[in-house]
């Protein structure tokens, strides 16, 4: 679901919800340069990660602009339920997704991603990822 209540709005929900699927593109691909120029780390930033089995991951938030070893695994990623705050330069989003592996496995999530706009691009800062089973 998209709600928009201006062109402003529009714009920005259309500008972030590409930054989120290249986010995502780029993490899978392997591009950690263009995965990179995704995020923006602030003193303030934080990556928190929970697991089906109840563990919690604090992820350092300037891992994300480095290569990982679970980056580059290829796949892709679906966003449903997407849900925009916008106000001003600062938004948050709602979605849920669906990744697929190059093996065939699916793992499911409900994510908030925390976004600022710097020099009138967004920018991820933040995200929380809750991994669960259907």
């Amino acid at each position: 679901m998209l709600i928009s209540l201006s062109a402003q709005s529009t714009a920005d929900t259309t500008a972030i919800k590409q930054l989120l699927e290249k986010e995502a593109a780029t993490w899978r691909s392997g591009d950690v340069k263009a995965h990179a120029a995704c995020w923006y780390v602030q003193p303030y930033s934080r990556i928190l990660v929970s697991t089906p089995e109840g563990k919690c991951y604090d992820v350092p938030p300037k891992s994300m602009l480095q290569s990982s070893e679970s980056m580059g695994q290829g796949g892709h990623a679906a966003m449903s339920h997407v849900l925009f705050s916008i106000h001003g330069n600062n938004a948050w989003v709602s979605h849920d997704e669906t990744s697929f592996a190059k093996d065939g496995t699916i793992t499911l999530s409900h994510e908030i991603r925390i976004l600022e706009k710097i020099k009138g691009q967004w920018k991820l800062v933040g995200q929380s990822i809750h991994v669960y089973r259907p």
